[in-house]
């Protein structure tokens, strides 16, 4: 069952801008602490930017002053805009969840991941 989905990818020439956003499912009852995470081909999957319940924010020095993260509680969805795009962001980007499942009458802990978007940066 897929619980995030991704959105927002795409292709973009360098020092373009791109907005990712990642909504969660109707089994989802409240988004947590949440986050993006990148992998480009050969590499480690890595860390990008965090946010926490109350709106605190964590990025990689990589994407720091080029990147934001934000959050819609009411839509349980998350946001990450990019903007001054470079190369070196190629990567599919997954969205990730600490979030709080419904599956009838039981409610439960769970992270989850979403199935990535792909974001090519090219001249």
């Amino acid at each position: 069952q897929v619980h995030l989905v991704e959105s927002g990818g795409g292709l973009v020439q360098p020092g373009g801008s791109l907005r990712l956003s990642c909504a969660a499912s109707r089994s989802v009852v409240m988004i947590n602490h949440s986050g993006w995470y990148r992998q480009a081909p050969g590499k480690e999957r890595e860390l990008v930017a965090t946010i926490t319940n109350g709106g605190t924010t964590n990025y990689n020095d990589s994407v720091k002053g080029r990147f934001t993260i934000s959050r819609d509680n009411a839509k349980k969805t998350v946001y990450l805009q990019m903007n001054s795009l470079k190369p070196e962001d190629t990567a599919v980007y997954y969205c990730n969840a600490a979030a709080t499942l419904v599956e009838g009458d039981i409610a439960y802990e769970k992270t989850i991941w979403g199935q990535g978007t792909q974001v090519t940066v090219s001249s």
